[in-house]
C-alpha cells in the first residue's frame, strides 16, 4: 500500500489511522459510533450505535423503516447477516394488474423493514453495551436537535419537491412546508419515541407491539396491505456470506437477493484479463472494468432474486468458474459491447464501517432505497418506510416476479476482503446500481494497484448505464474519456454531487501488525474518526 505525500486526486481528506476507527457518511452518527468504543464498547456497538444515529442525521438515505445487511469478522471468523423484509402477505400478482412496472413511491413499494431486526441481531449475538447504551446519541439527536449537514441538505431539499404530498412525509420532515437548510437545527420527538421504544423493548414493539400497530392502522387507512402479522413474521437470516478470490484475496459478499454476486462475477471475468500488468489509471484498465461489470449486471438484472424462488438459475450457476470464462471471452479490447444477458444454465443508502484494538471489524449497510424510501411516513414515529418493493419484477416469467412473502432484488451490499489468514478490509459504496461498479473500483484500487483507502475513494469514478453509456465524474482526465470513446463507449459526464450517481464510499483497511488505516467520501458529509 503506498500513501501518497501529497494527494493524487481533488480531495485534501487525508488517511486516517488508528487502533480504533469508525467510517460512515455522516460526522455526528461517526462521533455515535466512536463514543461506544470509548466506552468499552466493540466494533459491533460502534456499528450499532452509528447505523441508529444515521436514521435521524441523514433521513435522506435510510431510516428506521430501512433494511439492512452486515458482514462482521469476529476475530476469527466472518459472519454474514441478511436483515431485508419481504412483501406483505397480501402483495398477490393481481394487485398489480395493469401495470407494466411496480409503484416507485407511495405505500404499494412498502415491503417490512428489516433494520431494527439487524441491530437486534448483531447486537445480541456480538455487543457488549446494553441495547438501550446504543440508542443514546440517536434519541439526544433527535430529542435535542443536530445541526444539518450540507450534502444531506440538498438532497433533503430535492426529496421534498416531490415528496411533500406522500402520507405523513410534510408533517414530519419539512419545517414550515419548507425542508431544513445546511446549519439549521432539526428536531424529530416523533423520532426520538419511537427509538425510545425500540430500546425498552429490544425492538419487540416494533415488529408485534404498540408501534407495530401504529404501522398496520396507517396502512390501512390508505388501502395498503401491511399489517401486524407481515411485521411479526419477520426474520432475519445469518446466511453467511459467498466468495471468489482474485490470487491470494477473496472478496466476500452477502449472497442474494442483493447485487454482491455482480461484483464476484466481474471479479471472476476479470481475473482472466491482463488488468494485473496495468497502471492504477490507464485508460485500458477502465475499459475491461467497465466490460467485465456490463457482463455481470446484465446477468443480475435477469437472474437475481429471493434465493428461495431462484429456481431455473442459482447462485452456483452463475459463479461457475467456466461460466465466467466463457463470459470473459466475449469482451473485446478494442470496441464496447452492449452485451445481453448470458446463460448460465443451459436449458440515495448509508454504509459504514467499524473495527476495534481487538480485531473485530464490521462492514454494514442499511438504506430506504430512494431518497426517504417510498415517501411514506408514520405520523408521530419518525418512521419513514422503505420502498424495496419498487424492485420486484411484473413480468411472471422473471425470478423476481412480485409475490407475497418474498424478498426482492436488493441494491445494498457491504462488502469484505480477506487476504490468506486475516482480514484486510471492511468497505462499501453507497448509492444504487452505483455499489456493486464502486466495490469493483475500490478493491482493485487498493488491492491491485496498491493505494491506500482515501486515495482510492478520491479518485473519480465510472458509472455503467445502459446499452454502451457510461457516465463519468467531470474529474475524469479527458484524455481517459477520449480513449473510452474511441472504443466505442458513449460517455457522458455528471458532478459527483448528483444525488448518489457515483456513490459513497467508507473503507477501513488493516495494517500489517497494529491498527487500521482508514477513508471516508468526499463526496458526501461523513468521516473516518479513531483513537
Amino acid at each position: 500500500m503506498h500513501i501518497p505525500p501529497t494527494p493524487l486526486y481533488s480531495s485534501r481528506r487525508s488517511a486516517v489511522i488508528a487502533d480504533n476507527i469508525v467510517a460512515t457518511s455522516q460526522p455526528l452518527a461517526a462521533q455515535a459510533g466512536i463514543s461506544m468504543l470509548a466506552r468499552g464498547g466493540n466494533a459491533v456497538d460502534a456499528a450499532i450505535a452509528t447505523a441508529i444515529a444515521l436514521t435521524v442525521v441523514e433521513p435522506t438515505g435510510n431510516g428506521i423503516g430501512s433494511d439492512a445487511f452486515a458482514i462482521i469478522w469476529d476475530g476469527s471468523r466472518l459472519h454474514g447477516l441478511n436483515g431485508s423484509g419481504r412483501s406483505p402477505s397480501g402483495w398477490r400478482p393481481e394487485r398489480f394488474s395493469g401495470l407494466t412496472e411496480m409503484p416507485y413511491r407511495g405505500w404499494e413499494s412498502v415491503t417490512v423493514p428489516g433494520a431494527v431486526s439487524t441491530w437486534v441481531a448483531c447486537a445480541d449475538k456480538f455487543g457488549k453495551l446494553p441495547f438501550s447504551t446504543l440508542f443514546e446519541p440517536a434519541i439526544r439527536y433527535a430529542e435535542s436537535g443536530f445541526p444539518v449537514s450540507p450534502i444531506i441538505a440538498r438532497l433533503w431539499q430535492r426529496a421534498a419537491t416531490e415528496l411533500r404530498d406522500q402520507p405523513g412525509f410534510a408533517e414530519t420532515f419539512l419545517v414550515d412546508g419548507r425542508s431544513p437548510s445546511a446549519g439549521t437545527y432539526f428536531r424529530s420527538p416523533g423520532h426520538a419515541r419511537t427509538l425510545k421504544a425500540i430500546a425498552e423493548t429490544h425492538g419487540r414493539s416494533f415488529y408485534e407491539g404498540e408501534i407495530a400497530e401504529e404501522i398496520e392502522a396507517y396502512a390501512k387507512g390508505h388501502g395498503a396491505a401491511l399489517t401486524v402479522d407481515d411485521l411479526g413474521n419477520h426474520r432475519v437470516d445469518w446466511c453467511g456470506t459467498i466468495s471468489r478470490s482474485f490470487d491470494d484475496k477473496t472478496l466476500h459478499e452477502i449472497p442474494p437477493n442483493g447485487q454482491g454476486i455482480a461484483v464476484l462475477m466481474a471479479l471472476g471475468i476479470l481475473s482472466q484479463t491482463d488488468i494485473r500488468n496495468m497502471a492504477v489509471d490507464d485508460p485500458q484498465a477502465a475499459h475491461l472494468q467497465i466490460e467485465a461489470m456490463k457482463l455481470a449486471l446484465r446477468d443480475t438484472e435477469q437472474f437475481v432474486s429471493d434465493p428461495d424462488h431462484m429456481k431455473s438459475v442459482t447462485m452456483a450457476d452463475l459463479l461457475d468458474d467456466w461460466y465466467l470464462c466463457e463470459r470473459a471471452k466475449e469482451i473485446d479490447e478494442n470496441a464496447a459491447t452492449d452485451f445481453a444477458a448470458g446463460a448460465p444454465k443451459h436449458g440515495g443508502t448509508v454504509y459504514l464501517t467499524a473495527a476495534d484494538t481487538d480485531g473485530m471489524m464490521v462492514s454494514f449497510i442499511q438504506s430506504n432505497y430512494a431518497g426517504f424510501g417510498s415517501g411514506v411516513v408514520v405520523p408521530g414515529t419518525g418512521i419513514a418506510l422503505q420502498n424495496r418493493g419498487a424492485g420486484f419484477s411484473l413480468d411472471p416469467a422473471h425470478q423476481n416476479f412480485v409475490g407475497p412473502d418474498k424478498r426482492p432484488f436488493h441494491t445494498i451490499i457491504p462488502g469484505f476482503l480477506m487476504g490468506p489468514e486475516a482480514p484486510l478490509m471492511s468497505f462499501g459504496v453507497m448509492g444504487g446500481p452505483m455499489q456493486a461498479q464502486g466495490h469493483i473500483q475500490m478493491v482493485l484500487r487498493t488491492q491491485v494497484f496498491g493505494q491506500d483507502p482515501q486515495t482510492a475513494i478520491d479518485a473519480p469514478r465510472w458509472r455503467v448505464t445502459d446499452g454502451l453509456g457510461v457516465a463519468c465524474e467531470t474529474a475524469m482526465p479527458e484524455a481517459t474519456r477520449s480513449f473510452l470513446q474511441s472504443k466505442g463507449h458513449q460517455i457522458s459526464l455528471e458532478q459527483p454531487d448528483n444525488a448518489f450517481g457515483f456513490g459513497g464510499a467508507q473503507i477501513i483497511q488493516k495494517l500489517p501488525g497494529q491498527g487500521y488505516i482508514a477513508g471516508s467520501d468526499p463526496r458526501k458529509d461523513g468521516a473516518a474518526i479513531g483513537f
